[in-house]
């Protein structure tokens, strides 16, 4: 069992994934539960296997004022929230409440700009964060590291060894690899002629803030001739990429915030119930009420989506 102070679950890109994970499952009622399915297949496992005495749920809040006057373009490529899963929003937070996680948004932050903060101030915790979001791993340390769903169940803890693989750079520049790069995903153009490889290879002796302040620093002819006049973009990439890590004043008391509450057992399970999940309610500690009705549970079959669900779950597909 991991010794964690504090687990920070980035939101929004886990109940996407887990709408996508699965599809065409609904509950009695005939209403989408795919995604609640899945992101309580996560609850379960962070539960059982990464318990914490301090932890929150990030949501955006929408885009934030500071990059759209740096870029007014920024995410507009993004579609809107499927409707689908627009609908199984309030069943998710409902969810995650019942597992004892407090949830928080605010306004002019988006969820990594308030995991940046509480990572930030939190210096002497061991923190895990709930996402595979690559921005995040600007934030990985010796005490910060990530926990993002693995394809075959479970969790990959990610930490700074994963990032030096993965980017071919420390943490704490994947903003200046980001700024060179692009970030498709959130409508980033990066700079041309600069691709994963030769970001890596001009980042390991200077930073661009050191670029910024005297090119010549730069001394790679066939990097110095790419980045020739790209001070503007690369200046409005770090401010897009780099995660605002000043908590707002509603955050003054963080260990209040943060402070878990128990897993109340018999919500969850009257939430499964409603939701037609009968292979999670076998995952579920039993309590007096749930014994002496467990007959009357689990007679009857799995619905059909749900023997999919079921079924990829043991073939390592989900969680």
């Amino acid at each position: 069992m991991s010794n964690i102070d504090v687990v920070l679950i980035d939101a929004y890109s886990q109940i996407f994934r887990s709408f996508f994970a699965i599809r065409m499952l609904t509950d009695p009622q005939g209403k989408p539960v795919n995604a609640l399915y899945i992101f309580t297949k996560l609850l379960l496992e962070l539960d059982k296997n990464y318990p914490s005495p301090q932890g929150a749920m990030l949501f955006d809040c929408g885009k934030v004022e500071f990059r759209l006057k740096l870029n007014p373009d920024y995410k507009a490529n993004r579609p809107p929230m499927p409707e689908e899963l627009k609908c199984q929003i309030p069943r998710l937070k409902e969810m995650a409440s019942a597992f004892g996680w407090a949830q928080y948004a605010e306004t002019g932050f988006e969820a990594d700009d308030l995991i940046g903060g509480i990572a930030s101030h939190l210096k002497d915790r061991e923190i895990r964060i709930v996402s595979s979001d690559k921005d995040l791993s600007q934030l990985v340390n010796s005490h910060v590291k990530m926990l993002s769903p693995a394809k075959g169940g479970g969790f990959e803890e990610r930490g700074i060894d994963f990032v030096r693989e993965k980017f071919g750079i420390p943490p704490e520049k994947v903003a200046d690899y980001l700024a060179l790069v692009g970030d498709t995903a959130d409508n980033i153009a990066g700079v041309a002629g600069i691709g994963p490889k030769s970001a890596a290879q001009l980042l390991q002796n200077i930073t661009l803030e050191e670029y910024i302040a005297d090119p010549a620093c730069l001394t790679e002819p066939k990097f110095a001739a790419k980045l020739e006049g790209q001070g503007e973009l690369l200046r409005r990439n770090l401010g897009l990429v780099r995660l605002k890590c000043e908590l707002p004043a509603t955050f003054a008391d963080l260990d209040q915030m943060l402070a878990r509450r128990a897993v109340d057992w018999a919500k969850v399970r009257a939430l499964c119930e409603e939701a037609g999940f009968k292979s999670i309610l076998k995952e579920l500690p039993a309590t007096e009420e749930a014994v002496q009705e467990e007959d009357d549970l689990f007679a009857a079959p799995l619905p059909v989506a749900e023997k999919s669900a079921a079924s990829a779950m043991e073939q390592g597909e989900l969680f």
